[in-house]
Protein backbone atom coordinates (compact mmCIF):
# COMPACT_ATOMS: atom_id res chain seq x y z
CA UNK A 1 0.00 0.00 0.00
CA UNK A 2 1.07 3.53 -1.28
CA UNK A 3 1.44 6.65 0.97
CA UNK A 4 0.90 9.80 -0.40
CA UNK A 5 -0.04 13.43 1.14
CA UNK A 6 -2.59 16.35 -0.21
CA UNK A 7 -1.53 20.05 0.09
CA UNK A 8 -5.00 22.35 0.44
CA UNK A 9 -2.53 24.63 -2.02
CA UNK A 10 -3.07 28.86 -1.32
CA UNK A 11 -1.51 31.78 -1.15
CA UNK A 12 -0.24 31.59 2.28
CA UNK A 13 1.86 28.63 3.90
CA UNK A 14 4.07 26.51 2.35
CA UNK A 15 4.49 26.46 -1.02
CA UNK A 16 3.80 23.26 -3.43
CA UNK A 17 7.68 22.81 -4.54
CA UNK A 18 8.95 23.59 -0.42
CA UNK A 19 6.06 20.45 0.29
CA UNK A 20 6.35 17.80 -2.91
CA UNK A 21 10.30 18.20 -2.14
CA UNK A 22 10.06 17.44 1.30
CA UNK A 23 7.22 14.91 0.92
CA UNK A 24 9.63 12.60 -1.95
CA UNK A 25 12.72 13.26 0.98
CA UNK A 26 10.49 12.00 4.23
CA UNK A 27 9.48 8.77 1.55
CA UNK A 28 5.79 9.16 0.30
CA UNK A 29 4.87 7.99 -2.71
CA UNK A 30 2.38 10.86 -4.12
CA UNK A 31 2.06 14.18 -4.09
CA UNK A 32 -1.72 15.95 -4.24
CA UNK A 33 -3.44 19.34 -4.88
CA UNK A 34 -6.95 20.54 -5.30
CA UNK A 35 -8.73 22.72 -7.57
CA UNK A 36 -11.17 25.28 -7.77
CA UNK A 37 -11.24 28.10 -10.30
CA UNK A 38 -13.68 30.80 -7.66
CA UNK A 39 -15.96 30.32 -5.28
CA UNK A 40 -18.80 32.36 -5.80
CA UNK A 41 -20.27 34.50 -3.08
CA UNK A 42 -24.10 33.20 -3.48
CA UNK A 43 -24.72 30.02 -4.30
CA UNK A 44 -27.51 27.44 -3.49
CA UNK A 45 -24.74 24.60 -3.31
CA UNK A 46 -24.08 22.86 0.17
CA UNK A 47 -20.87 21.94 1.03
CA UNK A 48 -20.86 18.13 1.87
CA UNK A 49 -19.45 18.57 5.02
CA UNK A 50 -20.97 21.34 6.71
CA UNK A 51 -24.35 20.88 4.71
CA UNK A 52 -25.08 24.13 3.92
CA UNK A 53 -23.32 27.14 2.28
CA UNK A 54 -20.47 27.79 4.70
CA UNK A 55 -17.28 26.74 3.76
CA UNK A 56 -15.05 24.76 6.35
CA UNK A 57 -11.87 26.10 4.97
CA UNK A 58 -11.13 29.60 3.95
CA UNK A 59 -8.63 28.50 1.48
CA UNK A 60 -11.81 27.18 -0.46
CA UNK A 61 -11.56 30.99 -1.99
CA UNK A 62 -7.61 31.28 -2.14
CA UNK A 63 -6.66 27.43 -4.25
CA UNK A 64 -3.33 27.82 -6.63
CA UNK A 65 -3.87 26.40 -9.99
CA UNK A 66 -2.80 22.87 -9.89
CA UNK A 67 -1.07 22.60 -12.92
CA UNK A 68 1.34 25.12 -12.06
CA UNK A 69 1.36 23.87 -8.79
CA UNK A 70 2.21 20.29 -10.12
CA UNK A 71 4.39 21.89 -12.32
CA UNK A 72 6.94 23.67 -10.00
CA UNK A 73 6.58 20.13 -7.99
CA UNK A 74 7.87 18.62 -10.68
CA UNK A 75 11.38 20.78 -11.15
CA UNK A 76 12.48 20.33 -7.83
CA UNK A 77 11.53 16.16 -7.64
CA UNK A 78 12.04 13.28 -9.30
CA UNK A 79 10.36 10.06 -8.25
CA UNK A 80 6.95 11.28 -6.30
CA UNK A 81 3.88 11.29 -8.23
CA UNK A 82 2.19 14.65 -8.79
CA UNK A 83 -1.58 14.53 -8.40
CA UNK A 84 -4.34 16.22 -8.04
CA UNK A 85 -7.15 15.58 -5.10
CA UNK A 86 -9.26 16.70 -7.21
CA UNK A 87 -9.14 18.48 -10.18
CA UNK A 88 -12.68 19.34 -11.69
CA UNK A 89 -11.50 18.98 -15.82
CA UNK A 90 -14.98 20.36 -16.77
CA UNK A 91 -13.88 24.43 -15.72
CA UNK A 92 -11.27 23.84 -18.66
CA UNK A 93 -11.80 23.56 -22.40
CA UNK A 94 -10.78 20.27 -23.01
CA UNK A 95 -7.99 20.59 -25.56
CA UNK A 96 -6.43 23.35 -23.75
CA UNK A 97 -6.05 20.33 -20.57
CA UNK A 98 -5.21 17.79 -22.31
CA UNK A 99 -2.24 20.09 -23.36
CA UNK A 100 -1.49 20.82 -20.16
CA UNK A 101 -1.50 17.50 -18.52
CA UNK A 102 0.34 16.08 -21.71
CA UNK A 103 3.48 18.40 -20.94
CA UNK A 104 3.15 17.85 -17.46
CA UNK A 105 3.51 14.36 -17.49
CA UNK A 106 5.87 14.99 -20.50
CA UNK A 107 8.32 16.83 -18.49
CA UNK A 108 7.69 14.92 -15.55
CA UNK A 109 8.66 11.18 -16.79
CA UNK A 110 5.42 9.92 -16.91
CA UNK A 111 4.30 11.06 -13.19
CA UNK A 112 0.89 12.22 -13.27
CA UNK A 113 -2.34 10.71 -11.88
CA UNK A 114 -5.59 12.71 -12.50
CA UNK A 115 -7.94 12.52 -9.38
CA UNK A 116 -10.90 14.06 -10.77
CA UNK A 117 -13.98 15.01 -8.90
CA UNK A 118 -17.93 16.12 -10.85
CA UNK A 119 -18.39 19.05 -8.95
CA UNK A 120 -20.25 19.62 -5.70
CA UNK A 121 -20.51 23.32 -6.22
CA UNK A 122 -22.39 23.99 -8.91
CA UNK A 123 -22.76 27.32 -8.80
CA UNK A 124 -19.42 26.96 -9.77
CA UNK A 125 -19.70 24.68 -12.83
CA UNK A 126 -22.93 27.20 -14.04
CA UNK A 127 -20.14 30.02 -14.07
CA UNK A 128 -18.24 28.06 -16.54
CA UNK A 129 -21.41 27.01 -18.50
CA UNK A 130 -21.35 23.32 -17.53
CA UNK A 131 -25.33 22.52 -16.34
CA UNK A 132 -25.54 20.89 -12.60
CA UNK A 133 -27.13 17.62 -13.88
CA UNK A 134 -25.34 16.53 -16.93
CA UNK A 135 -21.66 17.30 -14.92
CA UNK A 136 -21.11 13.37 -14.90
CA UNK A 137 -21.87 13.50 -18.71
CA UNK A 138 -19.62 16.48 -19.34
CA UNK A 139 -16.36 14.83 -17.02
CA UNK A 140 -16.80 11.55 -19.11
CA UNK A 141 -16.78 13.35 -22.21
CA UNK A 142 -13.76 14.89 -21.23
CA UNK A 143 -11.56 12.05 -20.03
CA UNK A 144 -12.66 10.67 -23.25
CA UNK A 145 -11.77 13.61 -25.63
CA UNK A 146 -8.70 14.06 -24.03
CA UNK A 147 -7.54 9.74 -24.01
CA UNK A 148 -7.78 10.56 -27.87
CA UNK A 149 -5.56 13.50 -27.80
CA UNK A 150 -2.89 11.62 -25.82
CA UNK A 151 -2.99 8.47 -28.07
CA UNK A 152 -4.20 9.04 -31.71
CA UNK A 153 -1.57 10.40 -34.12
CA UNK A 154 -4.92 12.17 -35.51
CA UNK A 155 -7.19 12.65 -32.77
CA UNK A 156 -11.06 13.27 -33.20
CA UNK A 157 -13.81 13.71 -30.94
CA UNK A 158 -18.05 14.41 -30.92
CA UNK A 159 -20.14 14.35 -28.23
CA UNK A 160 -22.89 16.15 -26.71
CA UNK A 161 -20.12 18.97 -25.04
CA UNK A 162 -16.86 18.07 -26.49
CA UNK A 163 -16.24 17.62 -30.28
CA UNK A 164 -13.70 18.59 -33.00
CA UNK A 165 -12.40 17.12 -36.16
CA UNK A 166 -8.94 15.19 -37.08
CA UNK A 167 -6.26 17.12 -35.29
CA UNK A 168 -2.50 16.69 -34.40
CA UNK A 169 -1.53 17.48 -30.74
CA UNK A 170 1.79 16.77 -29.11
CA UNK A 171 3.19 16.09 -26.94
CA UNK A 172 1.89 12.70 -25.47
CA UNK A 173 1.85 11.97 -22.13
CA UNK A 174 4.91 9.83 -21.25
CA UNK A 175 2.54 7.47 -19.52
CA UNK A 176 0.63 4.85 -21.93
CA UNK A 177 -2.11 5.52 -20.02
CA UNK A 178 -3.06 8.52 -17.33
CA UNK A 179 -4.87 6.70 -13.94
CA UNK A 180 -7.84 8.36 -13.48
CA UNK A 181 -8.98 8.44 -9.83
CA UNK A 182 -12.82 9.65 -8.75
CA UNK A 183 -13.17 11.24 -5.82
CA UNK A 184 -16.72 11.21 -4.96
CA UNK A 185 -19.24 9.14 -2.24
CA UNK A 186 -19.31 5.56 -2.39
CA UNK A 187 -23.04 5.29 -3.97
CA UNK A 188 -24.20 2.40 -6.62
CA UNK A 189 -24.14 5.27 -9.42
CA UNK A 190 -20.53 6.50 -8.94
CA UNK A 191 -19.38 3.05 -8.62
CA UNK A 192 -21.06 2.14 -12.00
CA UNK A 193 -19.40 5.42 -13.26
CA UNK A 194 -16.05 4.84 -12.37
CA UNK A 195 -16.10 1.02 -13.77
CA UNK A 196 -17.01 2.48 -16.69
CA UNK A 197 -14.91 5.65 -17.04
CA UNK A 198 -11.81 5.83 -14.90
CA UNK A 199 -9.76 3.56 -12.88
CA UNK A 200 -10.15 3.89 -9.14
CA UNK A 201 -11.88 5.57 -6.34
CA UNK A 202 -11.32 7.93 -3.92
CA UNK A 203 -12.47 8.27 -0.92
CA UNK A 204 -14.28 11.41 0.65
CA UNK A 205 -13.66 12.47 4.13
CA UNK A 206 -17.48 11.62 5.24
CA UNK A 207 -16.81 7.89 3.99
CA UNK A 208 -16.99 5.19 6.65
CA UNK A 209 -16.76 1.82 6.50
CA UNK A 210 -14.59 1.66 3.42
CA UNK A 211 -13.85 -2.18 3.54
CA UNK A 212 -17.85 -2.90 2.59
CA UNK A 213 -17.82 -0.01 0.09
CA UNK A 214 -14.42 -0.71 -1.29
CA UNK A 215 -15.75 -4.64 -2.06
CA UNK A 216 -18.94 -3.55 -3.58
CA UNK A 217 -16.45 -1.54 -6.19
CA UNK A 218 -14.76 -4.13 -6.82
CA UNK A 219 -17.89 -6.89 -7.48
CA UNK A 220 -18.96 -3.53 -10.12
CA UNK A 221 -15.91 -3.45 -11.14
CA UNK A 222 -16.10 -7.36 -12.38
CA UNK A 223 -19.49 -7.02 -13.28
CA UNK A 224 -18.87 -4.47 -15.99
CA UNK A 225 -15.85 -6.47 -17.36
CA UNK A 226 -13.26 -4.76 -16.04
CA UNK A 227 -10.28 -6.81 -15.87
CA UNK A 228 -7.75 -6.38 -12.57
CA UNK A 229 -8.91 -4.44 -9.76
CA UNK A 230 -9.79 -0.77 -9.22
CA UNK A 231 -7.10 1.61 -7.50
CA UNK A 232 -8.65 2.85 -4.30
CA UNK A 233 -7.11 6.05 -2.31
CA UNK A 234 -8.25 6.33 1.18
CA UNK A 235 -8.28 10.37 2.52
CA UNK A 236 -8.21 11.14 6.19
CA UNK A 237 -7.55 7.87 7.71
CA UNK A 238 -5.75 6.94 10.92
CA UNK A 239 -2.20 6.10 10.62
CA UNK A 240 -2.31 3.43 13.27
CA UNK A 241 -0.74 -0.01 12.07
CA UNK A 242 -3.90 -1.63 12.66
CA UNK A 243 -6.06 0.39 10.69
CA UNK A 244 -3.71 0.72 8.24
CA UNK A 245 -3.68 -3.06 7.95
CA UNK A 246 -7.21 -3.58 7.85
CA UNK A 247 -7.71 -0.98 4.77
CA UNK A 248 -4.89 -2.95 2.98
CA UNK A 249 -6.44 -6.61 3.51
CA UNK A 250 -9.88 -4.55 2.12
CA UNK A 251 -7.76 -3.90 -1.36
CA UNK A 252 -7.16 0.10 -0.45
CA UNK A 253 -4.01 0.65 -2.43
CA UNK A 254 -3.28 4.22 -1.24
CA UNK A 255 -3.71 5.94 2.01
CA UNK A 256 -3.34 9.93 1.64
CA UNK A 257 -3.05 12.60 4.46
CA UNK A 258 -3.50 16.37 4.28
CA UNK A 259 -0.97 18.27 5.75
CA UNK A 260 -2.05 21.09 8.18
CA UNK A 261 -2.11 24.75 7.32
CA UNK A 262 0.92 26.04 9.01
CA UNK A 263 4.59 27.57 8.17
CA UNK A 264 6.90 25.64 5.98
CA UNK A 265 9.13 24.59 9.06
CA UNK A 266 6.25 22.84 10.64
CA UNK A 267 4.70 21.15 7.77
CA UNK A 268 8.29 19.92 6.90
CA UNK A 269 8.30 18.45 10.51
CA UNK A 270 5.14 17.22 10.17
CA UNK A 271 6.03 15.04 7.32
CA UNK A 272 8.98 13.87 9.10
CA UNK A 273 6.90 12.31 11.98
CA UNK A 274 3.98 11.18 9.85
CA UNK A 275 6.52 8.67 7.52
CA UNK A 276 8.17 7.79 11.06
CA UNK A 277 4.47 6.40 12.03
CA UNK A 278 4.59 4.79 8.68
CA UNK A 279 7.68 3.32 8.97
CA UNK A 280 8.52 4.74 5.48
CA UNK A 281 12.16 4.44 4.51
CA UNK A 282 13.12 7.70 3.68
CA UNK A 283 13.57 8.97 -0.10
CA UNK A 284 13.78 5.35 -1.18
CA UNK A 285 10.60 4.18 -2.14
Amino acid sequence: MRHGIVLFTSDRGIRPAAAARAAEAAGFDTFHVPEHTHIPVKREAPHPRTGDSSLPDDRYLRTLDPWVALATAASVTSRIRLATAVALPVESDPITLAKTIASLDHLSAGRVTLGVGFGWNVDELADHGVPGGKRRTVLREYLEAMRALWTQDEASYAGEFVSFGASWAWPKPAQAHIPVIVGAGATEKTFRWIAKSADGWLTTPGDTDIEDKARRLREIWREEGRSGEPEISALGVRPDPENLAKLEAAGVTETIFGLPDRSPEEVEAWLRRLAGKLSLPAGSR
